[in-house]
């Protein structure tokens, strides 16, 4: 017997459906992608912090890079101070430094977090890893609110810092997201210095839908992710954006979806 999809896969289909099929860079496909990420971070998170709560000592680097490389990814940026990734990496670090010592029992190094002694080597690593957090912290800033401002030389920082942090570079992690963000921004740079001007009212009908797309991304994984969430003033926005856009309101498209939950989210 077939498992009952979720409310968000069905939102997701519904999406899709009305897209005419899921198509790369499409807007059912952002709502999978995040959707993805959202399962894989619940799952790793849900294993770390069960550790965290019963056997602290067990947190290994691993752990800690694996709940990192996952809130990354869904968060789109470097996770703030006090999530479960910064608990994890200071569990981490208090574990490694208190197994730091020599063969004769005495340990190495300089007094490290919660006073253990931090081995030379660890205290490295740790450095490597701040570097690496204080560049992910400003370019995943950028990418956020100002992508078209991510430059060449932020991205490769980034880039040697996760290398040096971690030993590798995770694909689709930041620092890939900061490099195919910079490909973006030249390659767009180069299309304007090589075009003609667009047709003011055709380029009024692109912004249209471009407005419409934003809209419906943030709408369509707030009704994927958290559907009680919903307010009165991003239902009637979409709305009014896809009329704009289309000429028209889908009856059952995703407009009408968001209105639908604001009227589930008032009753409740």
């Amino acid at each position: 017997m077939a498992a009952k999809p979720t409310e968000a896969s069905q939102v997701i289909s519904d999406v899709a459906r009305a897209e005419g099929g899921t198509t790369k860079g499409s807007q059912s496909a952002q709502m999978q992608s995040e959707l993805s990420k959202q399962r894989n971070f619940d799952q790793v998170s849900s294993e770390v912090s069960s550790k965290l709560d019963t056997a602290p000592g067990s947190i290994t680097k691993d752990d800690a890079q694996a709940v990192h490389r996952a809130e990354s990814r869904l968060q789109g940026q470097q996770p703030p101070s006090g999530s479960i990734s910064s608990v994890a990496q200071h569990q981490a670090a208090v574990n490694e430094g208190a197994t730091g010592s020599t063969p004769g029992g005495t340990t190495t190094g300089s007094a490290g977090l919660n006073g253990a002694s931090v081995d030379p080597s660890l205290q490295s690593q740790l450095d490597r890893q701040a570097n690496f957090e204080d560049a992910a912290s400003k370019v995943g800033g950028k990418l956020v609110n100002e992508p078209g401002n991510v430059t060449k030389e932020e991205a490769d920082l980034l880039h040697s810092r996760e290398q040096r942090a971690f030993g590798v570079t995770e694909k689709g992690g930041l620092a890939s997201q900061a490099q195919h963000q910079v490909a973006e921004n030249q390659g767009a740079t180069s299309t304007r210095s090589n075009v003609t001007p667009t047709n003011p009212s055709t380029q009024s009908q692109m912004d249209r839908q471009s407005n419409y797309k934003a809209t419906a991304a943030t709408v369509g994984s707030k009704l994927a992710n958290e559907p009680e969430n919903i307010t009165k003033e991003e239902a009637d926005l979409l709305h009014s954006r896809e009329h704009r856009a289309l000429g028209h309101t889908e009856k059952g498209g995703l407009a009408a979806q968001a209105q639908h939950q604001v009227a589930e989210n008032t009753k409740s």
